[in-house]
């Protein structure tokens, strides 16, 4: 007996320690057995506690009463699946006649508290069917991605959303992003992560860094085309407004529309022309937007007009030749000049890390989500790298990406450099990579001789 209850008092000891260390390893070891025993005891008067259940038939309710017995009890949802995995449980649940997904949905805080999970959020897959996932700990605290991740092309793993699923920035469905987000907020790791999971991949990466090129210049090994000041940014970008008018000659060279060509063969995009044709696809990089719109002057008015007016055409018309553009800055407002707010409605990805007021916010999410606006604001200062990720649906969630350090970055640039495309039109902006002696700068004052 005095054994037995020191094996008892080991396993209780070890899981607190496990649930204040380690939540992960807690939750694979003893959390996601209690958890799924209470859900699945408590499921039917929760439901019925939350306003989630519907009243009996009328044939069950005249059957009761030709034989004399007690009327049924209100039907719950039905559940059609339930799955634990590393983070939580997922619960798919059939909803009853006269049921809405939006009655789920609403009462998730309810179902957090009754089912003592730490998060729970609900989205319908197909009609009257819903799932439900839940989080049985801070999966956001301490990011940790899954070994194995869907990869497919231009569909890069770059966070981990608060549900323990993995988001993906997938530029065949979502072209085009702007990711918002102040100072020391995560903007450069949530970077570097789309970098380091595009190096590996058969695009032509192009990075505009107006700050000397401190962020870019570091990872130059794989990227095709880099600027780091307004002038060059203007080239360069004209030059990616001249590849994009051929490659859409090419592709209505190889379009040959006739009644022996299949619907499915007509090209509209360099992704319906064979592989052997297909130019590379290329990802345009702004690390500050902001330095590309200002101005101090007429001829630096100018410059900044034909800037801006090759992204809005890329934006508007790059898709389907092949381009996308991934803006970052710490304001995309109206104060930036005209055509900022025209560029920005093509961004359909939109993601926000820390703002410093609600009127950044707004800029990502006002013509899109209210509640995202609010989520927004409320990201704390002590967490970096926490972001709100929405689109153009009305959709979002919380996400936050791994911490990727600048070594790492560029130690997986260096490792992929031979994968680097050479694209004609980008050869004069190559980065030219020397050797770190030869580019060491020093900050300290040289020092006199005395006599």
């Amino acid at each position: 007996m005095a054994r037995l209850s020191v094996v008892l008092l080991l396993v209780v000891a070890t899981a607190l320690v496990l649930r204040w260390r380690r939540p992960a390893w807690y939750w694979m070891t003893f959390g996601v057995v209690l958890a799924a025993l209470r859900v699945l005891v408590r499921y039917s008067s929760v439901m019925d506690a939350c306003g989630l259940t519907v009243p009996p038939a009328r044939w069950r309710l005249a059957l009761s009463r030709m034989t004399n017995r007690p009327a049924p009890e209100s039907r719950v949802p039905r559940i059609l699946r339930f799955r634990p995995t590393r983070t939580g449980l997922v619960l798919r649940i059939k909803l009853r006649p006269g049921q809405d997904a939006f009655d789920v949905s609403a009462a998730t805080d309810r179902l957090r508290h009754s089912f003592g999970m730490y998060g729970v959020t609900a989205r319908e897959s197909r009609s009257g069917v819903v799932e439900v996932r839940m989080t049985g700990y801070d999966v956001l605290r301490r990011v940790q991605m899954p070994a194995k991740v869907d990869r497919a092309p231009m569909r890069v793993p770059v966070a981990l959303r608060e549900d323990g699923s993995v988001h993906y920035r997938d530029y065949r469905s979502v072209p085009h992003g702007l990711t918002l987000g102040a100072t020391e907020s995560g903007k450069s790791v949530y970077q570097r992560n789309l970098v380091a999971g595009l190096a590996a991949q058969d695009v032509a990466l192009v990075g505009i860094d107006c700050k000397q090129g401190v962020e870019l210049f570091p990872l130059a090994r794989r990227f095709s085309a880099l600027a780091d000041n307004q002038d060059a940014a203007l080239d360069l970008l004209e030059a990616l407004v001249s590849h994009m008018e051929t490659v859409y000659q090419l592709v209505r060279e190889a379009q040959r529309i006739s009644v022996n060509v299949s619907d499915a063969e007509i090209a509209a995009d360099i992704w319906d022309l064979d592989e052997d044709l297909r130019p590379t696809p290329i990802v345009v990089l702004v690390d500050e937007v902001a330095e590309l719109a200002l101005f101090a002057s007429k001829e630096e008015e100018k410059r900044r007009d034909r800037i801006i007016t090759a992204l809005v055409r890329l934006a508007q018309l790059g898709r389907a030749a092949g381009i996308y553009l991934e803006i970052c800055g710490q304001r995309f407002g109206s104060e930036l000049g005209k055509g900022i707010t025209m560029l920005r409605a093509q961004l359909t990805g939109r993601t926000a890390h820390r703002v410093n007021d609600e009127a950044s916010a707004n800029m990502a999410f006002g013509d899109i989500s209210p509640d995202a606006v609010l989520a927004a604001i409320q990201i704390p200062a002590d967490a970096p790298g926490i972001a709100v990720v929405g689109d153009s649906t009305g959709g979002w969630s919380r996400i936050r990406a791994p911490h990727t350090s600048l070594r790492e970055a560029v130690d997986l640039c260096n490792k992929y450099a031979d994968r680097t495309p050479d694209v004609p039109a980008l050869a004069p902006f190559r980065p030219a990579v020397a050797s770190p002696a030869a580019t060491a700068v020093s900050l300290n004052k040289p020092s006199t001789a005395t006599a």
